[in-house]
């Protein structure tokens, strides 16, 4: 098992991005930059590559509709180089929220378009020249554009020909994808105890598809980390966050988080948690969220019980335990999160 960390940054990313170089001493594997609609995941992962010496950056994710395909790959082998060969690409369809609302672009077919964009991601890669014809064209047929495109293979030679594809899923249908042409899975409000429950037949399905030399699939979760005696309050501090995607993160029926927590067995909190969310009453829906769900997505709580947490992820399938140490040292955290893994 793997420990990896999402970058955690408040206004500026710099002083963050900084203290990854001592959590890689510390023993941390991977890295992950977010993006949504802040500042872009690229640029940071970057500025990491030249802070870093060790470390898998990942980005989790880049959404597959602002970015061609192309450009993806160009991205991936651009990082890749000069990280090292150390480069993960994490992507997802994201929300119609982002899509449509930040970007502008008609948020459609997304699991068709994940396959696709994935297809192309790695012909790129592998410096085939560039034909596809599905939801993506390449090159863009007469009456889409000029008539003038013709097959390009990219430019220069990439550090590495197959670079690490993750896939950002929760639906069934998305999962089974992900499990049968991805590298890796990126689950998020991740309950191993439940996981089997939502996703095993999906998981299943996809991965008797799956090439072999794909090798198995890498699944990276994980929640809050404290370790102590008295740190059982820590889970408040995750309750706002866990009502924001429940509650807020998409509209009323459209919701792939609320949608999961009903799946999970908690029907009657989810709809309350976004009934109140939605109405602007924030505070009351993260009173709801059940202390259960946040004991089984976190590790918050004495050694024996957090290394308890550890193997139930384990036993999971998870490969990449992914936390955000909750502490005053959170470099200390991370080595001894390391050596109960290893």
């Amino acid at each position: 098992m793997k420990l990896s960390q999402m970058l955690q940054y408040d206004g500026n990313p710099r002083a963050a991005a900084d203290a990854v170089a001592k959590l890689e001493k510390a023993g941390l594997d991977t890295v992950w930059i977010a993006e949504a609609y802040g500042f872009d995941s690229p640029t940071l992962m970057g500025y990491l590559a030249a802070k870093t010496e060790t470390v898998e950056i990942g980005s989790a994710i880049l959404n597959i509709y602002s970015r061609t395909p192309a450009l993806l790959a160009q991205t991936a082998a651009g990082l890749d180089n000069v990280s090292g060969g150390r480069a993960i690409l994490g992507l997802g369809a994201s929300g119609p929220q982002v899509i449509e609302g930040w970007h502008g672009v008609p948020y459609d077919k997304p699991l068709g378009r994940t396959r696709e964009v994935v297809d192309v991601v790695r012909m790129a890669l592998r410096r085939e020249k560039l034909e596809h014809d599905g939801l993506i064209k390449l090159p863009l047929p007469e009456g889409q554009g000029t008539g003038l495109g013709k097959p390009l293979k990219m430019l220069t030679k990439p550090e590495r020909a197959e670079i690490p594809i993750w896939i950002a899923s929760l639906g069934p249908k998305n999962v089974e994808g992900t499990a049968e042409y991805a590298d890796g899975w990126l689950p998020h409000l991740y309950a191993p105890e439940l996981a089997d429950k939502v996703w095993g037949e999906s998981l299943r399905k996809g991965k008797e598809k799956r090439p072999a030399e794909l090798g198995e699939l890498q699944v990276a979760a994980g929640g809050i980390a404290a370790i102590g005696e008295d740190v059982k309050g820590m889970l408040d501090f995750v309750r706002p966050m866990f009502a924001l995607y429940i509650g807020g993160m998409g509209a009323r029926g459209k919701n792939f988080y609320n949608d999961l927590v009903r799946q999970y067995g908690y029907e009657e909190e989810a709809e309350k948690i976004q009934d109140l969310y939605l109405d602007g009453k924030k505070d009351e829906a993260a009173a709801l969220v059940p202390t259960e769900l946040l004991e089984m997505c976190n590790l918050v709580g004495p050694e024996s019980y957090v290394q308890e947490r550890i193997e139930a992820f384990r036993a999971s399938g998870v490969t990449h335990l992914n936390v955000i140490p909750a502490t005053e040292d959170p470099v200390a955290t991370t080595a001894q999160l390391k050596e109960w893994i290893s």
